[in-house]
């Protein structure tokens, strides 16, 4: 894992339909064009989908999101909220988020972070 971005989550578990809240940590002093923020619940096709990133509303809340540099302007944190309807089948889901740094099309640096969802 590299430290020029680090993805937390701010609870290791969740229960059904509660939002995920987490913060992206940029330590990366060389030249980037966008973070992405990506999410996967394993053994799923359900999404979750991105509802806020620094306090203001995503307009589609995808479960992929690329955020511009000059969009988190001077900040080196992104605060994020994520939801979904998903309900785990017997055992607890787990939720894969991924934070990548990217430029010029390439992937430099990246960060995961799970979380599950109790049933």
């Amino acid at each position: 894992m590299s430290d020029d971005i680090r993805i937390t989550l701010i609870k290791p578990e969740i229960t059904i339909g509660e939002e995920i809240h987490g913060t992206i940590l940029l330590n990366y002093a060389g030249r980037f064009d966008s973070v992405i923020i990506s999410s996967l619940i394993e053994n799923s096709s359900d999404i979750v989908g991105i509802e806020l990133i620094n306090k203001k509303r995503v307009n589609s809340p995808y479960s992929r999101l690329s955020i511009l540099k000059s969009d988190i302007g001077d900040t080196n944190m992104i605060e994020f909220v994520a939801r979904t309807s998903h309900i785990p089948k017997g055992l607890p889901s787990s939720i894969k988020f991924r934070a990548s740094l990217i430029q010029e099309h390439k992937e430099i640096a990246s960060s995961i972070a799970y979380i599950k969802i109790m049933t």
